[in-house]
């Protein structure tokens, strides 16, 4: 039915909203090295990242130059370390004896940007032309880290995905194909990266800034926008307008410009900065109310990101000590570390939805390569732990806080989970036992104790302290050396460290293969409590401890 002829139409209000993202940090421009004429009587270092088999892939680029190129002087080294420690004496040494380098594979989320960060030191600081070799799966995280970097135009040549576990016959065809995003050879890229001029080619990047306010618009369009620039974990949100923004601030003495800190959602994608307004426009988003953006803003101060950009699709988890939980209501007991109450849930939410905007982003594909996902990240796993009820001291005095602080702890981790009921007479320190083997090596355990739980800890095991327990947990949790230093994880994350003499895992490294070794380090371990009682049910949470913050310090 047609609307009546002259009937009045319908005026939305315009709103006016802040912009919830962060303030990029300054890029410096850089220069790439001069390139060579050719590469005949040439040495090229080969640099393996040590990251998930990066290093067969560089055999079948050795077996190509022997094969195409024999007059070339090949050399295959690896880092150091893990792929993310600059390795300055190895980039000194290719300076020293070589002309060149390749250095891959970037094939991971945090691997590539560490090979591309890599490869923009040797060209910038030693003067070595470079080529970074990552797989396609990584083009637009490479290209923004070298971006960041102030070397946008870093030679990068790409090999499908994945490399890991693939025979020689797939690799070579890999080294000998075309490269997935250009569609041309993969080895021409290579040598024409090494010997042509690049300097010509190098765009200008444009200068970048965060606008304080979005374009004003009625609330169905606002909504729309805040959608498709993804500012929003695809949940409804609330629009920060002025005055919720201004109503927020209100409940802190710290000035809405005062720098809170600098946050990126993975090692060399570039820092970007925030300041407690831009926290507290993303705390409004998240439904919180004002009495909560104290514990907001510690967690924006700790400066960990809960949208890291790890393709294990790690997430965060928050507990929260000291009398601010009772303040403002937060819940320990039952149903804590579920959606069942407000504080918990938005503290949670906001320390999100801030972590994606205010560093820049978190896009699948492009800021965020978590190749499952992790439904943890919708809330970080926020709570309180039962202090009242727990029969030893809570998490933030044991890091070094007074019992009448309030402190936010911020872990990292969250993909492996094991839980049980209880502890039994006779077999309960077995069935720890076979808890813990289950627990991510690279991470750490963090027990997630029911009160009733923890009374049993004492009343089978004499751990009056949470020290002693954390002990009994360190010598229990035992491999056999070879089947731990075979491990994927170990090997990318754990065994470099060992190979560089870092104690104990140097001794460690030097176990019979038989001989049971710890699985951990003691001071990776944590307890917990949490929860109503309502049965002896806990669980132990492969998290690793990465911040503790005042929250008084931002009241």
């Amino acid at each position: 039915m047609n609307a009546a002829v002259g009937a009045p139409s319908i005026v939305r209000k315009k709103i006016i909203c802040h912009n919830p993202v962060g303030f990029p940090p300054k890029v410096a421009k850089k220069r790439l090295a001069p390139r060579l004429e050719a590469l005949d009587g040439k040495t090229i270092y080969l640099v393996d990242s040590r990251f998930d088999d990066s290093i067969e892939l560089l055999k079948r680029v050795e077996r190509w130059f022997a094969d195409h190129m024999p007059n070339v002087n090949v050399k295959l080294v690896s880092l150091a370390g893990y792929y993310g420690r600059d390795d300055q004496e190895l980039w000194s040494q290719i300076k020293a004896n070589g002309d060149a380098a390749i250095i891959g594979v970037g094939h991971c989320s945090t691997c590539s940007p560490a090979v591309s960060t890599h490869a923009v030191t040797m060209e910038t600081q030693f003067g070595i032309p470079t080529v970074a070799l990552h797989t396609s799966m990584f083009d637009k995280v490479a290209r923004s880290v070298t971006r960041m970097a102030g070397l946008p135009d870093a030679p990068t040549v790409y090999v499908p995905q994945p490399v890991m576990g693939k025979s020689e016959a797939e690799l070579t065809g890999y080294v000998e194909g075309l490269d997935p995003v250009t569609g041309r050879p993969v080895m021409r890229e290579i040598i024409e990266a090494l010997t042509s001029d690049l300097s010509g080619t190098q765009k200008e990047e444009i200068e970048r800034s965060t606008p304080r306010f979005v374009e004003s618009g009625t609330e169905e369009e606002l909504h729309e926008l805040f959608l498709r620039n993804n500012w929003t974990d695809k949940l409804p949100i609330i629009l920060p307008t002025e005055e919720r923004v201004a109503a927020m601030l209100a409940a802190t003495s710290q000035p809405a410009d005062k720098v809170v800190g600098r946050m990126q959602p993975t090692h060399n994608r570039g820092r970007w900065e925030y300041t407690v307004e831009k926290v507290a426009v993303n705390a409004v988003m998240a439904g919180a109310k004002p009495e909560y953006f104290p514990v907001i803003l510690a967690l924006a101060a700790s400066e960990v990101s809960a949208r890291q950009s790890t393709s294990s699709s790690g997430s965060a988890m928050v507990v929260v000590n000291g009398p601010i939980r009772k303040e403002i209501g937060m819940n320990c007991g039952i149903g804590a570390m579920g959606p069942y109450n407000h504080a918990n849930a938005t503290i949670g939410r906001a320390y999100g939805l801030l972590s994606q905007n205010i560093q820049g982003g978190s896009v699948p594909g492009e800021t965020f390569m978590g190749s499952q996902g992790n439904a943890y990240t919708y809330n970080s796993i926020t709570f309180a732990e039962n202090e009242e009820r727990s029969p030893w001291e809570p998490l933030h005095v044991q890091r070094g806080f007074k019992t009448e602080d309030s402190v936010v702890n911020v872990f990292f981790g969250c993909r492996s989970t094991t839980f049980g009921l209880g502890l039994r007479k006779d077999y309960w320190r077995e069935h720890v036992r076979d808890m813990l083997v289950a627990v991510d090596t690279v991470t750490a355990p963090c027990l997630l104790l029911d009160p009733i739980t923890a009374r049993q800890f004492i009343d089978r095991g004499g751990f009056d302290s949470k020290e002693k327990l954390i002990r009994f947990v360190y010598e229990t949790a035992q491999m056999p050396a070879g089947r731990y230093w075979d491990m994927q994880l170990v090997q990318n994350y754990i065994y470099p460290n060992a190979t560089l003499g870092v104690e104990p895992l140097a001794t460690r490294s030097k176990a019979a293969p038989d001989e049971l070794i710890p699985m951990f380090l003691e001071p990776e371990i944590n307890v917990v409590v949490v929860g109503g009682e309502a049965n002896g049910y806990w669980q132990i949470m492969g998290a690793k401890h990465r911040a503790s913050v005042s929250v008084d310090d931002w009241r």
